[in-house]
């Protein structure tokens, strides 16, 4: 993906009690939507859609911290503890009513942050709730996101590539923008990775009180997950994507804009 400026889309950073969060924006009126990513990606994932969402709305996309350029978390801290954070980054901003979009990882953090602030989160739009067994959860933690030292031979260079290559499937320039962003965190991507395994959002469901749409590619990973959950939020509805394996705002980010501002416009008007 390229470095270059987009037109409309600013960059900085939110001070927070964990240090710096960067954040990209755009829009100057609308609702506010921000955009949470998946593990161990960044904000650039959703550096396409981001102008899309400023023709209806505030867009505020967050660097999860830890990655991308957000400073990192203590050694260990949970998923409500990253969510707690994030809520921090917004209420700085001043946006008090604010749409949750967050995929994987970022799904999690989403739902927390409705059960924390569900006077504040209106609408979410979630892709990859992890529903997951116990044994499974076990398997993730052991061996999904494995501590990769940085090794003389650049031998670390090649796991990264061959890991998208695996998992994603897609052009280059996809599996470019997975490797070198994990590569640029390497030492501590595993760590919201972990909180996200250790997280059962289970018995969180049932607490969300806003609409939710879960947005889900037909192959992603974790769509056996979301075919359960969508039974499981109190008030819910599931759109599969086709022919798509995941990592939405990247492979169709003008859809992926316009399908989330008509389900806030739709749901802000019930």
């Amino acid at each position: 993906m390229s470095r270059a400026r987009v037109e409309g889309v600013s960059r900085g950073y939110v001070e927070t009690s964990w240090g710096q969060v960067h954040i990209r924006r755009a829009g100057q009126a609308g609702p506010a939507i921000v955009l949470l990513h998946e593990s161990p990606l960044s904000s650039a994932t959703y550096a396409a859609v981001l102008p899309a969402l400023a023709r209806g709305a505030r867009a505020v996309a967050i660097d999860t911290p830890g990655y991308g350029m957000s400073d990192g978390p203590p050694a260990r801290a949970e998923i409500s503890e990253y969510a707690s954070v994030l809520l921090e980054v917004t209420r700085t901003m001043g946006l008090d009513r604010i749409a949750v979009v967050g995929v994987h990882t970022g799904a999690s953090l989403a739902v927390q942050m409705a059960v924390q602030a569900p006077d504040r989160v209106t609408h979410l739009v979630l892709s990859g709730v992890p529903l997951i067994t116990e044994e499974q959860r076990a398997e993730y933690l052991r061996s999904w996101a494995p501590e990769v030292p940085i090794a003389p031979d650049g031998s670390h260079l090649a796991w990264a590539w061959e890991r998208y290559e695996r998992i994603w499937s897609g052009p280059p320039d996809l599996l470019h923008l997975g490797a070198t962003t994990l590569l640029a965190n390497l030492q501590d991507y595993h760590l919201a990775y972990n909180a996200a395994f250790r997280y059962d959002p289970r018995p969180d469901l049932a607490n969300v009180r806003c609409p939710v749409l879960l947005y889900t590619a037909e192959d992603d990973l974790l769509i056996t997950s979301d075919e359960e959950a969508v039974v499981l939020f109190p008030d819910a509805q599931l759109e599969r994507v086709p022919g798509l394996v995941g990592q939405l705002p990247l492979r169709i980010p003008t859809e992926f804009a316009a399908r989330v501002l008509r389900f806030v416009s739709a749901a802000a008007s019930r």
